[in-house]
C-alpha cells in the first residue's frame, strides 16, 4: 500500500478509510464475506496482465501456459469440491453465469419459471429490469402466504400450465432449505431443464451444511464469494453432456478476455474450501445464523417463515412502523451493516422495503460464535425499537467497535 500512497495518495486513502471502516464495524450483509490473504494476494498478482482468451489448450494469445496451469487448478478444485462432473469458472459473476445458461439452452422469447424478486428471487431470474425480463417470457412462483415457504405443489402447478424451457430455482434472500430434487423432478415432469442458482448458499452445499444441487440439477450456478467466501465471480457446473454448450455460451457468447488474476485467485478458494476446517467453518455460519434469529425473535421481532436454516435472517418490520431503509440507516450509524430487503407481500419500493436482511459469513469469518451472535441480534433488537433514541445508537456504536476490535480480519 506504500508505493500506491506515493503514486495515488487519493486512491490509497479511500482503500484505507474501507479497511477502517470493515475493521471496526461488523459487516452482516449475506451476500457478503472475507476473503483470505492468499486470495487477496492472488487478486492482485501478475495474472492479471495476461490476455487469454479462449481455454486452457485453446486460447487466441500466444503465452496463457501458466494460466491454463491456473485455469485447469480451477476448474479440477470446483469439481472436486462439488463432485461434478464439468465446471466453468469464467463467468464474471453469478448473473453472468445464469446468463450462460439462458443462452445455452432457451431462445429469446422462451418460456423461464423463476421465484418472484419480492419473495426471495434474484434480478437475473426474470425481473422486468434485467435482461431476463426483456429478453424472456418469464413466469413466477413465490412463497405460500402463510407459511413464508416454498409450496412445490403449487410450483409444480405453475410449471404443468406454463410449460418454462428452464425452471430456475435457488435464491438472495430465503431463509429456509430448498429441495433441488423436487425441482428438478417438476423440470422432469414439463420436459423443462432444471438451473439451481446457489450463489449465497455454495459454500454450504459444499460442505453437506444444505443439500447440494451438483449432480441433482440439470445446471447448477454460482458465485465465488459469499459463503465460498472466495474472489468475486462466477461459475456454473453441469455434467458433461451439457459441457460444451456452456462453454461455449460463456466463451464465445457472451465474454471476451476472462479474468485471469480472480480465475487464480478462485483457485486458491476451492482449495481453502476442500479443507476439513472449511467444513466446520460452514456449520458455525448456520449455528450463527440461528443463534441471532432466536435472540431477535426473543426480543419480539418477527422472522419470516419464523426462522432460519442457512446462513440468513429476513426481518418484517411491519409491526415497528419502520421501513427497511430506516432500519439499514440507523444500524449503519451503530457500524453494523446490513441491507433492507423486499418481504413476502411487500408494498413498498424496493429502494425502501418492509424488511431487512442479516447474514452471518462475514462475522463467522472473523471467528465470531453464538454468544457474540447474541449480542449483536440485542444490539439490533434494541436499536430497531428504539430507533430515534441517538445516545443509544451512539453507545451501541462504541460497544460494537469494542468488540470489533478483538476480532481482526487478518490476525496473521
Amino acid at each position: 500500500m506504500s508505493y500506491l500512497a506515493t503514486t495515488d495518495h487519493e486512491i490509497a486513502d479511500i482503500i484505507e478509510k474501507e479497511r477502517q471502516r470493515q475493521v471496526t464495524g461488523l459487516e452482516l450483509i449475506a451476500s457478503e464475506n472475507l476473503v483470505s490473504r492468499a486470495v487477496l494476494e492472488a487478486m492482485g498478482s501478475i495474472m492479471t496482465n495476461k490476455y487469454a482468451e479462449g481455454y486452457p489448450g485453446k486460447r487466441y494469445y500466444g503465452g496463457c501456459e501458466f494460466h491454463d496451469m491456473a485455469e485447469n487448478l480451477a476448474r479440477d478444485r470446483l469439481k472436486e469440491l462439488f463432485g461434478a462432473g464439468h465446471a466453468n469458472v469464467q463467468p464474471h459473476s453469478g448473473t453472468q453465469a445464469n446468463m450462460a445458461v439462458y443462452f445455452g439452452f432457451m431462445k429469446l422469447g422462451e418460456t423461464l419459471m423463476s421465484m418472484k424478486l419480492t419473495q426471495g428471487g434474484h434480478l437475473s431470474h426474470g425481473s422486468p429490469v434485467s435482461f431476463t425480463g426483456q429478453f424472456y417470457r418469464v413466469v413466477q412462483y413465490g412463497v405460500d402466504p402463510e407459511s413464508e415457504t416454498i409450496d412445490y405443489g403449487v410450483v409444480e402447478e405453475i410449471a404443468r400450465k406454463e410449460k418454462p424451457k428452464i425452471l430456475v430455482c435457488g435464491a438472495s434472500a430465503y431463509p429456509r432449505t430448498i429441495d433441488f430434487a423436487a425441482f428438478q423432478e417438476i423440470a422432469d415432469g414439463v420436459d423443462a431443464y432444471c438451473m439451481a442458482d446457489i450463489a449465497h448458499i455454495a459454500g454450504l452445499c459444499a460442505t453437506g451444511v444444505h443439500p447440494t444441487s451438483v449432480g441433482v440439477t440439470d445446471f447448477t450456478t454460482t458465485t465465488t464469494h459469499k459463503t465460498l467466501r472466495g474472489p468475486r465471480g462466477g461459475a456454473i457446473m453441469c455434467d458433461e453432456d451439457h459441457g460444451q454448450a456452456i462453454d461455449k455460451a460463456v466463451f464465445p457468447g457472451m465474454q471476451g478476455g476472462p479474468l485471469m488474476h480472480t480465475i487464480t485467485a478462485k483457485a486458491v478458494c476451492f482449495k481453502e474450501a476442500l479443507r476439513p476446517s472449511f467444513a466446520d467453518y460452514s456449520r458455525q455460519i448456520v449455528k450463527n445464523a440461528r443463534a441471532m434469529a432466536e435472540t431477535l425473535e426473543e426480543a419480539g421481532l418477527r422472522l419470516v417463515s419464523g426462522g432460519t436454516d442457512n446462513h440468513l435472517i429476513l426481518l418484517d418490520l411491519t409491526s415497528l412502523s419502520i421501513t427497511g431503509l430506516e432500519a439499514e440507516t440507523v444500524l449503519g450509524k451503530a457500524h453494523i451493516t446490513v441491507n433492507k430487503n423486499t418481504i413476502p407481500n411487500e408494498n413498498r419500493s424496493p429502494f425502501v422495503t418492509s424488511g431487512l436482511r442479516i447474514g452471518t459469513p462475514a462475522v463467522t469469518s472473523r471467528g465470531m460464535k453464538e454468544a457474540e451472535m447474541r449480542q449483536i441480534g440485542r444490539w439490533i433488537a434494541m436499536i430497531l425499537n428504539d430507533i430515534s433514541n441517538e445516545a443509544l445508537v451512539r453507545k451501541v456504536g462504541a460497544e460494537v467497535t469494542a468488540m470489533a476490535s478483538t476480532y481482526p480480519l487478518y490476525p496473521e
